[in-house]
């Protein structure tokens, strides 16, 4: 049975009360919750979960980050479901390190991605995750200096071993030696000569192989800051040693490619791990759009945000990029603002625990409604 506010008269001690206070109310403007429109929120009852959907939607009547959690659901499968959105999802941090390179490939597998963007390091350990080799567990008792010292690169609480990043370089070897010199090559491109050589190596499911097969392009605007940017200019230094002309990397061509593609969508959404460089460089397009339009005269359809979602533990308050909001984006024309039909969630939390059961629960819902995006679309 529903809670009902028993209506009654006012009683000795409210009237004395609101005689002894500065802003006086009469008793009937007291609110039950339900006058005035709000919400009420319910217990999470793990009686009644049998799936991860399920504790989401209970969780979106709770609070806190739970709520977050829940809500992340509802505007993710608005997202996928509109038939119009052309969905972008952007991840840093060290992801693939962590072992959660295959809940990307999931996302890509199952068409709930059009493009995506990504730091290199996150790929190149997908290269190493991709392959085989192994990543491991750090043990507290050797100190950093020790790791250097037998080629152990840590990451917060694992361990990339040197060897693995050398027989990257190696099967990279084989591929830069196929690509042409006298075309400029930007990521996306690079990216997918990578993926397409995987896949027919059929060296293991990994992101490249999986995005090549879903023809969706793989944007690193930081290239340069990365184990693969880096192999990628050692390829040029011996190559001048080898008396061979060098590659060419264009990094506007991704800019100029990824543009296009926003430009043609009718909707846009943002699906968002961590922040960094790839969280700003897919969100600046939309005043990149507007600047054109201003200053060129060129491209009068701008394209902000509609949907976002975004997983990210680092708060507004430490005044950094990665902590800032989607209201904050609406300042820039990032977002479309909520009266526009702007939906957002943002879920303040590691990755690592919030986006497998986030996905897992997409998964569960859709395949329960039997919705396909790619064939819906």
């Amino acid at each position: 049975m529903a809670w009902e506010l028993e209506e009654r008269e006012p009683s000795f001690q409210d009237v004395e009360i609101m005689k002894d206070s500065p802003e006086k109310r009469e008793p009937q403007d007291l609110g039950d919750g339900f006058s005035h429109g709000l919400k009420p929120l319910k217990a999470l009852d793990l009686s009644r979960v049998n799936s991860f959907e399920q504790m989401l939607v209970q969780m979106s009547d709770t609070s806190f980050g739970a709520r977050n959690l829940g809500e992340a659901l509802e505007v993710f499968t608005t997202m996928l479901k509109d038939p119009d959105c052309y969905v972008v999802g952007t991840f840093s941090g060290a992801m693939t390190m962590a072992k959660m390179g295959l809940v990307l490939c999931e996302m890509i597998e199952r068409d709930y991605l059009d493009a995506v963007v990504s730091t290199g390091a996150l790929v190149m350990h997908g290269l190493v995750e991709n392959v085989g080799a192994p990543h491991f567990k750090h043990d507290e008792t050797w100190n950093d200096d020790r790791l250097y010292q037998h080629g152990y690169n840590r990451v917060y609480d694992t361990i990339e071993v040197e060897r693995n990043l050398d027989d990257i370089s190696l099967t990279l070897d084989n591929i830069w030696k196929d690509l042409d010199h006298k075309q400029p090559l930007s990521s996306f491109q690079i990216l997918g000569k990578i993926g397409e050589y995987l896949t027919k190596k059929d060296l293991g499911r990994g992101i490249l192989g999986s995005a090549w097969e879903k023809k969706i392009p793989v944007y690193i605007p930081a290239f340069t800051d990365s184990e693969l940017g880096l192999d990628f200019a050692v390829c040029n230094r011996l190559r001048i040693k080898q008396g061979k002309p060098t590659l060419q990397f264009d990094a506007y061509g991704d800019l100029e490619d990824y543009t296009k593609r926003i430009q043609a969508a009718k909707y846009t959404g943002i699906f968002t791990i961590g922040g960094g460089v790839p969280r700003n460089w897919a969100q600046q397009v939309g005043p990149f759009l507007e600047v054109i339009y201003r200053r060129v005269g060129d491209m009068n359809k701008f394209n902000r945000f509609k949907y976002g979602v975004r997983i990210c533990p680092e708060p507004v308050h430490w005044g950094g990029l990665s902590g800032c909001t989607y209201s904050e984006g609406v300042s820039w024309g990032k977002f479309l603002p909520k009266k526009e039909g702007g939906k957002w969630s943002e879920v303040l939390c590691d990755a690592t625990i919030a986006w497998p059961i986030l996905i897992k629960a997409i998964i569960e819902r859709f395949d329960k409604e039997g919705f396909n995006r790619m064939t819906s679309r």
